[in-house]
């Protein structure tokens, strides 16, 4: 248990950092997550249309610190090229 103020506004801040941070990193998930199903569905033209938003959500959320711009460009390559896979050239 903290004692002094500083400690105790510190606790306060952390809690309120850790649901800002919680809530961004689920936006994120959810995000990425629609866009696997649609590519584990085959579904080119739907997954087409979810990886804009997605790219969106990932980079949005490496500005906020939640991902890191290494792990947030590794996620977007690796969608990117399922997406390519299922797509004829």
């Amino acid at each position: 248990m903290a004692n002094t103020s500083s400690a105790i506004k510190k606790v306060r801040q952390i809690k309120r950092r850790t649901a800002v941070n919680r809530a961004n990193r689920t936006q994120v998930r959810t995000q990425v997550k629609k866009l696997q199903s649609s590519l584990d569905g085959k579904d080119a033209e739907g997954a087409q249309k979810l990886l804009g938003p997605t790219v969106s959500a990932v980079d949005k959320a490496v500005q906020k610190g939640v991902l890191t711009k290494s792990k947030a460009s590794r996620m977007k390559s690796r969608l990117a090229t399922r997406l390519n896979k299922l797509t004829p050239a």
